[in-house]
């Protein structure tokens, strides 16, 4: 069993309720393991759905983004949804999870925040930027960076840039590197700080408007994903869970939820 942490399992209720509205008996089961946020509002969307197929999915929601590929791993979770491919292929190296992507879910474009400039041009010289403590999403902030001229990076360091790959920094910008679920509480104390969308979304920050730097939309290669243990990859089961959420109504409701700021993957 992964280590304790305070999880919510949604669906719960008293047995009236689940008589008037769960899953049929006899349901397949399948436990799916998200982070709070958006993708706990989507696959709230999709567990609905999902009874029509004779599907009961058991959500369990995750504050502490190294759980889910551990609960995973460990075979506390049949499936879990929460990651992009460049995190999940340094948590596989970092840990040696057997864990394949087997669908796209969201795309959600990182951006660059800041509570005391309205526009990238008009950060200080010297100012500190906070960007993720993980190599992926880190390495997302060191090329929005980058796009935006601020830094350039060493040549042929892919996606997963890290600090040390800088070779210039003209405007001696000082990244400062945490955890990526805490760097928007420590906004004030920054000049600017590149925080995952659905931190941002918690924090009451809108991409599409409030960050003052955002990634690429088109050909961003950091889709989020579904995952399952390698050797159940090709269950019948879980290809039912991809057809639910790859649903027009699920991307329907993306679309008109999020207002553009997440963006359906498939």
């Amino acid at each position: 069993m992964f280590r304790r942490q305070f999880i919510r399992i949604a669906g719960l209720a008293v047995a009236a309720g689940l008589a008037l509205s769960g899953p049929a008996f006899g349901a397949d089961k399948v436990k799916v393991g998200i982070t709070g946020g958006e993708d706990e509002q989507i696959w709230e969307k999709v567990r609905e759905l999902a009874k029509a197929d004779g599907l009961d999915i058991e959500l369990v929601v995750f504050s502490d983004y190294l759980l889910p590929n551990e609960a995973l791993n460990a075979g506390d979770l049949d499936l879990n949804a929460f990651q992009h491919v460049p995190y999940l292929d340094n948590q596989i190296k970092a840990k040696g999870y057997d864990i394949t992507p087997i669908a796209t879910t969201i795309v959600t474009p990182i951006g660059l925040y800041s509570a005391k400039v309205k526009a990238f041009k008009d950060l200080p010289d010297g100012a500190a930027i906070g960007i993720p403590n993980d190599p992926s999403n880190g390495g997302r902030g060191l090329l929005l960076l980058q796009a935006e001229g601020a830094i350039k990076l060493r040549a042929g360091t892919g996606i997963t840039p890290s600090v040390a790959d800088i070779v210039e920094n003209p405007r001696k910008l000082r990244i400062k590197e945490l955890d990526a679920a805490q760097i928007s509480r420590s906004l004030p104390d920054l000049d600017a700080a590149v925080i995952n969308t659905n931190y941002a979304l918690q924090a009451g920050l809108k991409p599409r408007t409030d960050a003052i730097a955002i990634e690429a939309r088109e050909n961003n290669p950091y889709a989020n994903v579904i995952a399952a243990r390698t050797k159940d990859k090709d269950k019948p089961l879980y290809a039912r869970v991809v057809k639910v959420y790859h649903q027009q109504a699920v991307r329907d409701f993306i679309e008109k939820t999020f207002d553009g700021n997440i963006l359906p993957a498939w």
